[in-house]
């Protein structure tokens, strides 16, 4: 009966409210299970362990999350990719808070199935191909100073603009696209004039 009533997705579900509302740590088989008023041999029909539970959720939200990062790299348009978090957070501001607001580390560990450490593996490479992609275009070539400034400019600068809004549990103001696009603009402007001066 508990394979029929309750689906993967529903697990899902329930570990992302406890997360949201708790943080990982909340996230146990018992307090999943409790949520759902599932059996735990249902849990253990669809997940190994807690932390491939964990691991699935933090995997599902960071591709739904490089998605429109991504088709901006694909476009040639860095401030895009750069304004995408802000972006983001206004539409799902639950999962931005689960994935800017954690460490990858509070979801991912312990001994996954194969299938999940493909994912996570392939989802690093693909925002790390991302970042070389800017890099190249941005400032010319692909070298540790230029990937240095790609991850700024890209992730850690939007991170930081919205985080004390995610913590607040409030979308991010207009103000933070203005913050994030000034900083760009210094950041790769700047870069590109000293490559001009050079060429």
């Amino acid at each position: 009966m508990g394979r029929a009533l309750f689906d993967t997705g529903d697990f899902l579900a329930a570990a992302r409210a406890l997360a949201c509302d708790q943080g990982p740590a909340a996230v146990t088989i018992d307090s999943v299970t409790q949520r759902l008023n599932a059996p735990k041999g249902s849990f253990y029909y669809r997940f190994a362990s807690r932390d491939a539970l964990l691991g699935e959720l933090w995997l599902a939200t960071v591709l739904a999350y490089q998605d429109g990062f991504v088709a901006a790299i694909d476009a040639g348009d860095g401030l895009a990719a750069a304004l995408h978090t802000p972006a983001w957070a206004r539409l799902h501001l639950d999962d931005a808070r689960l994935l800017l607001l954690y460490s990858r580390h509070d979801f991912v560990q312990g001994d996954w199935p194969a299938s999940l450490k493909r994912g996570v593996r392939d989802q690093a490479q693909r925002f790390e191909e991302c970042l070389k992609r800017f890099a190249r275009l941005a400032f010319g070539r692909v070298g540790p100073a230029q990937l240095r400034r790609a991850t700024f400019v890209l992730a850690e600068v939007p991170l930081a603009a919205v985080k004390q809004h995610l913590e607040r549990r409030e979308p991010p103001p207009p103000l933070v696209d203005q913050l994030i696009t000034t900083t760009y603009h210094a950041v790769v402007g700047g870069e590109r004039t000293k490559l001009a001066r050079r060429g």
